[in-house]
């Protein structure tokens, strides 16, 4: 189960928040999918190289994403060994991505929602950096603004490669995907 994090509504959609459902929108673009309204998620089924892939973006509020993923979780009886979130991370540059296997939420509402609602760090996460505000500009602001004019084309490759690595993951496991995904930009 791949869980794209983001918020709800138009006027998110195209946010620094919302990159988690990004990726998995350019995933459904990729591989030919389409999603739909499940009650707590808008999600898509698949197989990739045979194995069974389940992709949601959760409709809820960021720091409200872990009781969804539990449910989806326990509806599909996946346990969090089976789960990779994807998501924005502030402490990481525009266009840098990197992979993990567990860790704290560091900072992120949405990953520490999760994180209390499994009760367990141990599940993949997808980490794509949006960089920090400048001058005075709040971080609320900032993750909730949308990306610039000068960013789309860092952001157009950052989803492609975001979505080869989410490949890799799922064929060759998380050692390969990290020795060849992680990247400063």
């Amino acid at each position: 189960m791949i869980v794209g994090l983001g918020n709800p509504g138009p006027k998110y959609r195209q946010t620094r928040h919302n990159l988690g459902w990004m990726v998995l929108e350019r995933v459904a673009y990729r591989w030919n999918l389409e999603f739909f309204n499940c009650d707590l998620a808008w999600e898509a089924c698949t197989e990739f190289k045979g194995i069974p892939v389940l992709l949601v973006c959760p409709i809820a509020w960021m720091n409200q994403t872990g009781p969804v993923v539990r449910a989806i979780l326990d509806r599909q009886r996946l346990t969090h060994s089976d789960l990779t979130i994807v998501y924005d991370d502030l402490d990481l540059p525009l266009g840098a991505i990197r992979i993990k296997t567990r860790g704290s939420a560091g900072g992120h509402n949405g990953l520490r929602s999760v994180l209390d609602s499994l009760g367990s760090d141990e599940f993949f996460r997808l980490k794509l950096g949006i960089g920090r505000p400048e001058g005075l500009v709040e971080t609320v602001d900032y993750v909730l603004s949308p990306f610039t004019a000068g960013e789309s084309e860092v952001l157009d490759k950052v989803l492609d490669r975001s979505v080869d690595a989410l490949e890799c993951l799922i064929e060759d496991g998380p050692t390969v995907a990290m020795n060849r995904f992680h990247s400063s930009r």
